[in-house]
Protein backbone atom coordinates (compact mmCIF):
# COMPACT_ATOMS: atom_id res chain seq x y z
CA UNK A 1 0.00 0.00 0.00
CA UNK A 2 1.34 3.40 -0.95
CA UNK A 3 1.24 6.53 1.23
CA UNK A 4 0.14 9.87 -0.20
CA UNK A 5 -0.56 13.21 1.48
CA UNK A 6 -3.00 15.91 0.42
CA UNK A 7 -1.91 19.50 0.96
CA UNK A 8 -4.84 21.84 0.42
CA UNK A 9 -4.82 25.60 0.67
CA UNK A 10 -5.19 28.95 -1.01
CA UNK A 11 -1.45 29.30 -1.76
CA UNK A 12 -1.80 33.03 -2.34
CA UNK A 13 1.11 33.00 -2.98
CA UNK A 14 2.94 29.74 -2.38
CA UNK A 15 6.14 30.36 -0.38
CA UNK A 16 9.13 28.54 1.08
CA UNK A 17 7.22 27.73 4.26
CA UNK A 18 4.71 25.67 2.23
CA UNK A 19 7.51 23.90 0.38
CA UNK A 20 9.46 23.11 3.55
CA UNK A 21 6.29 21.70 5.09
CA UNK A 22 5.54 19.45 2.12
CA UNK A 23 9.14 18.25 1.88
CA UNK A 24 9.22 17.48 5.61
CA UNK A 25 6.05 15.39 5.32
CA UNK A 26 7.48 13.62 2.29
CA UNK A 27 10.47 12.38 4.26
CA UNK A 28 9.11 12.06 7.79
CA UNK A 29 6.37 9.51 6.98
CA UNK A 30 7.75 8.73 4.30
CA UNK A 31 5.33 9.41 1.45
CA UNK A 32 5.22 8.34 -2.17
CA UNK A 33 4.29 11.91 -3.05
CA UNK A 34 2.38 15.01 -1.97
CA UNK A 35 -0.68 16.17 -3.88
CA UNK A 36 -1.17 19.95 -3.74
CA UNK A 37 -4.83 20.99 -4.01
CA UNK A 38 -5.33 24.75 -4.51
CA UNK A 39 -8.75 26.03 -3.42
CA UNK A 40 -10.88 27.36 -6.24
CA UNK A 41 -13.04 29.71 -4.15
CA UNK A 42 -11.78 29.69 -0.57
CA UNK A 43 -14.52 30.53 1.95
CA UNK A 44 -14.38 33.69 4.05
CA UNK A 45 -11.57 35.29 2.04
CA UNK A 46 -10.89 36.97 -1.26
CA UNK A 47 -8.04 35.41 -3.18
CA UNK A 48 -6.04 36.15 -6.29
CA UNK A 49 -7.43 34.47 -9.39
CA UNK A 50 -7.22 30.69 -9.43
CA UNK A 51 -5.20 30.77 -12.65
CA UNK A 52 -2.48 32.95 -11.10
CA UNK A 53 -2.28 30.81 -7.97
CA UNK A 54 -2.03 27.59 -9.98
CA UNK A 55 0.68 29.04 -12.21
CA UNK A 56 2.74 30.10 -9.19
CA UNK A 57 2.27 26.66 -7.65
CA UNK A 58 3.43 25.00 -10.86
CA UNK A 59 6.52 27.22 -10.96
CA UNK A 60 7.33 26.43 -7.32
CA UNK A 61 6.92 22.64 -7.53
CA UNK A 62 8.04 21.80 -11.07
CA UNK A 63 11.52 20.65 -10.05
CA UNK A 64 10.28 18.14 -7.48
CA UNK A 65 9.09 14.84 -9.02
CA UNK A 66 7.40 13.90 -5.74
CA UNK A 67 5.01 16.88 -5.86
CA UNK A 68 1.78 16.73 -7.89
CA UNK A 69 -0.88 19.41 -8.38
CA UNK A 70 -4.53 18.39 -8.54
CA UNK A 71 -7.27 20.68 -9.87
CA UNK A 72 -10.17 18.66 -8.47
CA UNK A 73 -11.82 21.86 -7.24
CA UNK A 74 -12.27 23.15 -10.78
CA UNK A 75 -15.04 20.77 -11.82
CA UNK A 76 -16.89 20.82 -8.51
CA UNK A 77 -19.91 23.03 -7.98
CA UNK A 78 -20.81 24.54 -4.64
CA UNK A 79 -18.75 24.50 -1.48
CA UNK A 80 -15.56 22.49 -1.60
CA UNK A 81 -15.29 20.07 1.31
CA UNK A 82 -12.25 18.01 2.32
CA UNK A 83 -14.27 14.78 2.24
CA UNK A 84 -15.17 15.38 -1.43
CA UNK A 85 -11.53 16.00 -2.33
CA UNK A 86 -10.45 12.83 -0.57
CA UNK A 87 -13.17 10.71 -2.17
CA UNK A 88 -12.34 11.98 -5.66
CA UNK A 89 -8.61 11.44 -5.25
CA UNK A 90 -9.20 7.98 -3.78
CA UNK A 91 -10.83 6.99 -7.05
CA UNK A 92 -7.61 7.86 -8.90
CA UNK A 93 -5.28 6.37 -6.28
CA UNK A 94 -6.76 3.11 -4.94
CA UNK A 95 -5.06 1.06 -2.25
CA UNK A 96 -3.59 4.17 -0.62
CA UNK A 97 -3.00 5.21 2.94
CA UNK A 98 -3.99 8.86 3.02
CA UNK A 99 -2.59 11.73 5.04
CA UNK A 100 -3.78 15.32 5.23
CA UNK A 101 -1.31 18.16 5.82
CA UNK A 102 -2.63 21.14 7.75
CA UNK A 103 -1.51 23.91 10.07
CA UNK A 104 -2.11 24.20 13.78
CA UNK A 105 -4.76 26.87 13.21
CA UNK A 106 -6.66 24.59 10.83
CA UNK A 107 -6.76 21.59 13.16
CA UNK A 108 -8.55 23.78 15.70
CA UNK A 109 -11.45 24.01 13.24
CA UNK A 110 -11.50 20.26 12.55
CA UNK A 111 -14.44 19.51 14.90
CA UNK A 112 -16.63 21.61 12.58
CA UNK A 113 -15.58 19.97 9.30
CA UNK A 114 -18.25 18.46 7.07
CA UNK A 115 -18.80 14.68 7.43
CA UNK A 116 -16.03 14.61 9.99
CA UNK A 117 -16.60 11.10 11.31
CA UNK A 118 -16.23 9.65 7.83
CA UNK A 119 -13.25 11.88 7.02
CA UNK A 120 -11.14 10.99 10.07
CA UNK A 121 -11.55 7.30 9.29
CA UNK A 122 -10.10 7.81 5.82
CA UNK A 123 -6.88 9.68 6.59
CA UNK A 124 -4.25 10.54 9.17
CA UNK A 125 -3.38 14.14 9.98
CA UNK A 126 0.05 15.77 9.69
CA UNK A 127 0.10 18.98 11.70
CA UNK A 128 2.55 21.83 11.21
CA UNK A 129 3.38 23.62 14.48
CA UNK A 130 3.47 27.37 14.23
CA UNK A 131 5.41 29.99 16.11
CA UNK A 132 2.39 32.18 16.88
CA UNK A 133 2.06 34.08 20.13
CA UNK A 134 5.08 32.27 21.57
CA UNK A 135 3.73 28.80 20.88
CA UNK A 136 6.39 26.08 20.85
CA UNK A 137 6.39 22.39 19.97
CA UNK A 138 5.12 21.31 23.39
CA UNK A 139 2.25 23.79 23.24
CA UNK A 140 1.41 22.70 19.69
CA UNK A 141 1.24 19.09 20.88
CA UNK A 142 -1.02 20.11 23.76
CA UNK A 143 -3.38 21.88 21.36
CA UNK A 144 -3.58 18.78 19.16
CA UNK A 145 -4.36 16.60 22.17
CA UNK A 146 -7.12 18.99 23.21
CA UNK A 147 -8.64 18.74 19.73
CA UNK A 148 -8.35 14.95 19.92
CA UNK A 149 -10.25 14.95 23.24
CA UNK A 150 -12.91 17.21 21.79
CA UNK A 151 -13.37 14.85 18.85
CA UNK A 152 -13.64 11.86 21.17
CA UNK A 153 -16.70 13.53 22.69
CA UNK A 154 -18.13 13.54 19.16
CA UNK A 155 -17.34 9.81 18.95
CA UNK A 156 -14.51 10.46 16.48
CA UNK A 157 -11.11 8.84 16.77
CA UNK A 158 -8.27 10.74 15.09
CA UNK A 159 -4.71 9.75 14.20
CA UNK A 160 -2.27 12.67 14.05
CA UNK A 161 1.37 13.59 14.38
CA UNK A 162 3.36 16.80 14.42
CA UNK A 163 5.76 17.49 11.58
CA UNK A 164 9.31 18.28 12.65
CA UNK A 165 9.76 21.46 10.66
CA UNK A 166 11.80 24.62 11.31
CA UNK A 167 9.56 27.26 12.85
CA UNK A 168 9.70 29.87 10.09
CA UNK A 169 7.72 33.05 10.70
CA UNK A 170 6.52 33.29 7.10
CA UNK A 171 3.01 33.57 5.71
CA UNK A 172 1.24 34.41 2.47
CA UNK A 173 -0.39 37.35 4.26
CA UNK A 174 3.02 38.82 5.11
CA UNK A 175 4.19 38.43 1.50
CA UNK A 176 1.07 40.11 0.12
CA UNK A 177 1.52 42.97 2.57
CA UNK A 178 5.13 43.44 1.54
CA UNK A 179 4.15 43.49 -2.13
CA UNK A 180 1.42 46.06 -1.56
CA UNK A 181 3.43 48.28 0.79
CA UNK A 182 3.84 51.74 -0.65
CA UNK A 183 7.34 52.21 0.76
CA UNK A 184 10.11 51.62 -1.76
CA UNK A 185 13.79 50.91 -1.54
CA UNK A 186 16.63 53.04 -2.93
CA UNK A 187 15.94 51.77 -6.45
CA UNK A 188 12.29 52.76 -6.24
CA UNK A 189 11.15 49.14 -6.12
CA UNK A 190 8.60 47.54 -3.83
CA UNK A 191 9.80 45.74 -0.71
CA UNK A 192 11.82 42.73 -1.74
CA UNK A 193 10.33 39.27 -1.27
CA UNK A 194 13.44 37.62 -2.65
CA UNK A 195 14.27 34.45 -0.68
CA UNK A 196 10.75 34.39 0.79
CA UNK A 197 9.33 32.68 -2.28
CA UNK A 198 11.03 30.64 -5.03
CA UNK A 199 12.66 32.92 -7.57
CA UNK A 200 10.31 31.93 -10.46
CA UNK A 201 7.35 32.82 -8.22
CA UNK A 202 8.89 36.18 -7.32
CA UNK A 203 9.48 36.94 -11.00
CA UNK A 204 5.90 35.95 -11.86
CA UNK A 205 4.46 38.20 -9.13
CA UNK A 206 6.54 41.12 -10.43
CA UNK A 207 5.68 40.49 -14.09
CA UNK A 208 1.94 40.21 -13.36
CA UNK A 209 1.93 43.10 -10.84
CA UNK A 210 0.18 40.89 -8.31
CA UNK A 211 -0.76 42.18 -4.85
CA UNK A 212 -0.21 45.84 -5.70
CA UNK A 213 -2.31 48.21 -3.65
CA UNK A 214 -3.87 50.23 -6.47
CA UNK A 215 -5.14 52.85 -4.03
CA UNK A 216 -1.57 54.07 -3.41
Amino acid sequence: MRSIAIFGGTFDPVHWGHLILAETALNQIPLEHVIWVPSLNPPHKQATSFEHRVEMLQLATRDNPFFTISLVDVNRSGTSYAINTLLELSAFYPNTRWYWILGLDAILTLPRWYRLRELVQMCDWLVAPRLVGGENIAQSELICKQVEQQLQKQLCSISWQLLHIPLVGLSSTLIRQMCSDGSANAKGDRQSIRYLVPEPVRAYIAAQNLYLDKSK
